[in-house]
């Protein structure tokens, strides 16, 4: 729990003062049985032998006391509840911040191998878990402990036998309650891990559920998610049994100890050795001090809860961030991108997925990579776009080493625009926006001309306040890619990729989109354009096409020496065209 108590140590004002109140609280609270202590010995058994003014002077006055300190109690009481809210609310606030900070702070490799909602799932649950066990802390287990220590006190104030029996009686229980706590620490690590891959695997179905409405997979997928379900449902309720067996041998040792205790008291009571008033006095003590020992399953509970998710957020917050450079060098205006013997191997990868890549791009050029599936040209964008870095060789951009540079900046004078267009669930404005927040309208409406996306305002009736639904869902797939470039050039890029970026679409709207994509190229001359496709039509305007196979450049050049040359470029560049020439098959 050492995460949790550096997040709460950064808030000691208000700990301190939360303890403060606690103490003042449960202070007066305990003053109300000492003044009935004091009505019972000194006024209702002996109210025939003092005078009847002297009765009520005294009784009034102790009942003045009685509710004085009750309103004390109930006062500190107020302000003690607010600055624990205060510390569970801050706290969870600034581990979620920090949580999903660290977690955007890590190399793309650790998202590729982890399911997003995995991790958004440890994050809510460390957050929740965490501010309930705070509570609990504060206002069970620390007042317990204030009520423990004045009424054994007390108990040795009144006869040191009462005393000693709460010092030999405490840890008895507490041990018994610590041993049968650690089975359910285990059994909630198993529920946190099984929760985790839930999380997972309901955010993938609902992210394809157009996918799963289509084929018919809706009973499949609920079969499945309910499978994990239901072993969560067996842990919770071997856990469930665990916390009441816990509770049921808590309750029956606390009952079993106050009877101890009664019983010891009356024998004192027989002996003349205490009072009756002081007899009253200790038995609602005894309701101080194990009332909430009663809450204690469930503090254990919370407590092996918050214990067990941090464990899993250690996990997170112990892989490194990505790398950063002490003194990054700055890139001007980008001019210049070089590649020298370039390798890349993914982790436990037999072979590089791509090896001894040399190529420069130039400010103004277009460039294109082209070649079969898992010939290396999603790898070379994202080490071009920093999300990997390279395993050997050189990468240099205005001839700086990327690995001097903060690409966190450098990014930002990025556009891409991908195969799927990653839109969100929000209005076309927000959209645009997300990559250049100070953007204005105009702006706006600006690079949706540029992207010839007219046609999306023109039958919005919201305009740039219009909803799109969930990844674009309302919008057709060209008028998505459309937005998506719209949205690269919203951040006056320097250097854009186009990644697969009209491969899901028929020919008519990627014919459009590739003439789009022409004059985005023209309209700025300054501008370093990339093209991955398969479709070669989309790319043949290219300056200059790297033709990849199996992680290595084999041809390299514009459209016609490439066709001239006879090798694989030309073989796909005939097939396309066949393909295209062919005629309609009659029925």
């Amino acid at each position: 729990m050492k995460l949790l108590w550096r997040y709460v140590s950064q808030h000691k004002k208000f700990l301190f003062g939360a303890l403060g109140l606690a103490t003042v609280n449960q202070f007066f609270s305990l003053l109300d049985p000492q003044m009935m202590r004091l009505l019972i010995d000194r006024y209702a058994t002996k109210a025939g032998e003092i005078e009847f003014s002297d009765f009520i002077t005294g009784v009034v006055f102790l009942l003045f006391l009685y509710v004085s300190f009750a309103f004390i109690s109930r006062t500190a009481k107020a302000f003690q509840d607010y600055f624990a809210n205060v510390i569970t609310q801050r706290v969870g606030a600034q581990l979620y911040a920090d949580s999903v900070d660290h977690s955007f702070s890590l190399p793309f490799g650790v998202f590729e191998d982890e399911r997003s909602g995995e991790l958004l799932q440890k994050l809510e649950k460390a957050r929740t878990d965490n501010q309930l066990f705070i509570a609990s802390a504060i206002n069970v287990v620390f007042l317990t402990s204030i009520g423990a220590l004045f009424v054994i006190a007390y108990a040795f104030w009144v006869h040191w036998s009462i005393g000693l029996s709460y010092l030999l009686l405490f840890p008895v229980l507490a041990t018994t309650i610590y041993f049968l706590s650690r089975k359910i620490k285990e059994k909630q690590k198993q529920i946190v891990a099984e929760q985790a891959d839930m999380a997972g695997s309901t955010t993938e179905t609902l992210r394809n559920v157009e996918l799963v409405k289509s084929l018919g997979l809706e009973t499949q997928e609920v079969s499945r998610l309910n499978a994990v379900n239901e072993k969560i449902l067996k842990l919770e309720l071997q856990k469930v049994r665990m916390v009441r067996t816990l509770s049921f041998i808590q309750g029956t040792a606390i009952n079993f100890i106050r009877s101890l205790l009664t019983l010891l008291m009356f024998y004192l009571i027989f002996q003349q050795a205490m009072t009756l008033g002081e007899f009253f006095t200790l038995f609602v003590y005894s309701f101080f001090v194990f009332g909430p020992l009663w809450e204690l399953g469930s503090v254990i509970t919370q407590y092996q809860d918050a214990k067990a998710a941090n464990e899993q957020l250690e996990a997170v917050f112990a892989r490194p961030a990505e790398p950063k450079p002490k003194n990054p060098h700055t890139v001007g205006q980008l001019t210049s991108i070089t590649l020298n013997g370039v390798a890349f191997s993914y982790q436990h990868a037999n072979q590089p997925a791509v090896s001894g890549v040399n190529l420069e791009i130039t400010g103004g050029q277009t460039v294109a990579f082209v070649g079969p599936s898992g010939s290396g040209k999603s790898t070379i964008i994202k080490l071009l776009v920093g999300l990997y870095k390279p395993t050997a060789g050189e990468l240099r951009y205005n001839g700086i080493d990327c690995h001097q540079i903060d690409f966190e900046k450098f990014r930002k004078r990025i556009g891409l625009v991908a195969q799927e267009t990653q839109l969100f669930a929000g209005t076309i404005r927000e959209n645009l926006l997300f990559v250049n927040p100070r953007a204005s309208d105009k702006d706006c409406l600006n690079v949706l001309h540029q992207a010839a996306a007219d046609s999306i305002l023109q039958r919005a009736k919201a305009g740039l306040d219009t909803k799109i639904g969930e990844g674009g869902l309302k919008l057709s797939g060209g008028e998505r890619q459309r937005l998506a470039i719209a949205r690269a050039l919203l951040r006056n890029p320097e250097l854009i990729i186009f990644d697969e970026a009209t491969s899901s679409l028929d020919s008519i709207t990627e014919k459009s989109i590739t003439e789009t994509i022409r004059q985005v190229e023209k309209s700025r001359p300054n501008l370093i354009t990339i093209l991955v496709a398969h479709r070669l039509s989309t790319i043949n305007h290219a300056e200059k096409i790297y033709v990849l196979e199996k992680g290595k450049i084999i041809e390299t050049g514009n459209h016609a020496q490439l066709v001239t040359k006879g090798g694989l470029y030309a073989a796909l560049w005939r097939q396309q065209t066949a393909s295209e020439d062919k005629p309609p098959i009659s029925r």
